[in-house]
């Protein structure tokens, strides 16, 4: 290896991400190495124990992992590598904050402590930065090796007891509640976990790029160690993703967290036209009949006329038109800008923006693959259009990682928002970065199958897909009279109630909230449709206010217009929570309650509801009922 080039690599990634830098001599690690957070609750503590390089992390007294092991090897070296010497290269301090152009709130706190350290071993150097942040901590690699040599890496989570857990798990039910010695072999991130009745903190990663893995998890059953599942890292100057460690007292302080967007660079470049809210969608309207006059929707011109017109008179922001617009989705030959459709696309385009509202285009991978998709995206904002839906990416991890950043990067550079679905790579933060890349689909959205999505699924994915970043469930089917409906596509009825549909519209973090029904059935509950447009985004702040995974969550957001909306929804128990509006400004407010009635269950009668208005301060408490499967909503307005 060539030490000057490493050394010279060394001083330009020390200076990546760096605030105030404290120190940057090297200086030799003696025994052990402590980095806390800002607040001093949190910490962890690194150093050289025969061969290898550990650490192990505390938060609020207790330790959670003990004993785990750091570092990349490569791959053909595995048995020989031992760690010689252990120095540290750099510190910095980092108090400022960060102004999202959207996000959970206006202004978030960048706040952490960082030490840099080179680790020395018989096959090379690698160089780990670590933070300490006052909900969590992160750690990454940056390594520089030949060309010929492959990198793998050693990081391990040893728990330091027998915690219950839950895992992101595709588009089905989450995994868990498990306890760690049951889970075996893979898992996958986000993995969240309960330590006691009053800590928790999940493992994910953040700031991927064209280099990285997705990352996945790997354990046998009986133990309580995980590991960071090898991958063959083909990189000659290697900058990993962050290994990020999200803590907090509570499930709602991880899901309130911002360390997964923290860790990814800020923006370059106006994003001004990035513009997150309610969207309307296409797809599952296809075969709805109005109960008011008997029109049949479809995936048609007209069909779109109205949902533009009715977007419009409620202040939603954009209109979704997905698949088989240009022509089958799945075969090669339907051109993305030339298709069956791409005439009456342009004329809604245009009709959206004469009323204000926008209009994004479905994209499937075989178009995106098989026709230039730089002059596909350059056609799409030439026509007007908002935004792009990509569905079913092909390709290995690594390969779909690298086709996302590249079509996020395009759509920016054509000032098109992105939606990723169909088991898209997972959020790790990157909407700081690209603030257009607004929302995907790292979730089971609740129409695809009433056999999978059930009340406890909600409440079971909030606490762990949520905390990656913003996802689309696709909330907000109104039509909920048992029995079949009249839908081309997955006519099957859905597991909840009406309160409970629109609470977790806005429980969903989402850049983009997009909802699946047709005007006439948010019309058909005016209270209910006034919570809903009352979504408007930037979110000016968000408190998850009460939950417990996979049981019920509250959550409390206050609008652009300064308004206060707070939604409530639960598994298939019934419930009755009081919350305390001490989040209010001074001063008496409007409230009116929204919620489930008392012979609402999902199972047998969802549609009815009761609604009352009420006076309100920061002083106030009130109680929010769920029926079974149900949900609850509270307008607050000045």
């Amino acid at each position: 290896m060539n030490h000057r080039r490493f050394f010279i690599f060394l001083a330009a990634i020390l200076l990546i991400n760096s605030g105030n830098v404290l120190a940057a001599k090297e200086k030799p690690v003696q025994s052990s190495y402590t980095v806390k957070s800002p607040d001093r609750n949190i910490s962890i503590t690194l150093w050289k124990q025969a061969d290898a390089f550990l650490y192990t992390v505390k938060a609020f007294g207790t330790e959670i992992i003990k004993d785990s092991e750091l570092g990349l090897s490569i791959k053909d070296d595995l048995e020989s590598q031992k760690v010689t010497s252990v120095m540290s290269v750099g510190n910095v301090i980092s108090r400022s904050q960060w102004k999202p152009l959207w996000g959970k709130r206006s202004v978030v706190d960048n706040d952490f402590n960082e030490s840099s350290f080179m680790v020395a071993s018989t096959n090379g150097r690698v160089v780990i930065k670590v933070r300490a942040y006052n909900d969590g901590i992160a750690f990454r690699y940056q390594k520089q090796t030949d060309a010929d040599r492959t990198l793998v890496e050693n990081t391990q989570f040893r728990f330091a007891g027998d915690y219950t857990a839950w895992y992101y798990n595709g588009e089905r039910h989450n995994i868990g509640p498990e306890k760690l010695s049951d889970a075996s072999g893979e898992r996958l991130p986000v993995m969240t976990v309960q330590a006691s009745d009053d800590l928790f903190f999940a493992i994910h990663e953040a700031a991927l790029n064209e280099d990285c893995w997705p990352m996945r998890l790997t354990s046998e059953k009986g133990s309580t160690l995980f590991r960071v599942a090898e991958e063959q890292i083909e990189a000659t100057e290697y900058i990993g993703a962050w290994r990020t460690i999200i803590i907090g007292k509570t499930p709602g302080k991880l899901v309130d967290s911002h360390l997964i967007e923290l860790l990814n660079p800020e923006a370059e470049g106006d994003f001004s036209w990035v513009k997150p809210g309610i969207a309307l969608w296409d797809w599952r309207i296809d075969g709805a009949v109005s109960p008011v006059d008997g029109y049949r929707y479809k995936m048609d011109y007209p069909s779109w006329v109205k949902m533009i017109d009715f977007a419009a008179e409620n202040g939603f922001s954009h209109l979704v038109l997905d698949a088989n617009w240009y022509g089958p989705e799945f075969e090669k030959d339907s051109d993305p800008t030339k298709g069956d459709k791409a005439r009456d696309v342009q004329r809604i385009i245009k009709y959206g923006k004469e009323k204000g509202v926008g209009v994004w285009l479905y994209l499937n991978d075989v178009a995106g693959t098989n026709y230039p998709i730089e002059e596909t995206l350059a056609q799409y904002e030439e026509w007007g259009a908002s935004g792009v839906k990509y569905g079913f990416m092909n390709g290995n991890p690594q390969e779909k990682l690298r086709k996302t950043i590249s079509i996020t990067q395009l759509c920016a550079k054509h000032h098109l928002m992105v939606d990723y679905h169909d088991y898209p790579v997972h959020p790790y933060g990157q909407m700081r970065t690209f603030p257009n890349a607004i929302t995907r689909e790292f979730c089971k959205a609740q129409l695809d199958g009433r056999q999978i999505f059930q009340p406890k699924t909600f409440v079971t994915s909030v606490f762990v897909n949520m905390i990656a970043g913003p996802i689309d469930m696709n909330n907000g089917f109104m039509e909920l009279h048992q029995g079949r409906t009249t839908r081309k596509d997955n006519n099957q009825e859905v597991p909840s109630t009406a309160s409970a549909e629109i609470a977790r519209t806005m429980i969903t973090w989402s850049g983009a909230t997009v909802i699946p029904d047709i005007p006439e059935y948010y019309q058909k509950y005016p209270e209910l449709l006034e919570f809903l447009a009352a979504e408007k985004q930037p979110w000016k702040e968000s408190i998850t206010l009460d939950g417990k995974i996979g049981e019920y969550i509250v959550m409390a957001r206050q609008n652009a217009d300064g308004n206060w909306l707070v939604a409530a929804a639960t598994n298939e128990d019934a419930r009755e929570i009081e919350i305390d509006l001490n989040f209010l400004g001074k001063g008496k407010w409007n409230a009116q309650l929204t919620q489930d009635a008392a012979d609402t269950d999902f199972r047998t009668n969802r549609e009815t509801y009761q609604s009352k208005s009420m006076t309100v301060t920061r002083k106030s408490k009130v109680t929010m009922t769920m029926a079974p499967g149900g949900g609850s909503v509270l307008l607050i307005t000045k």
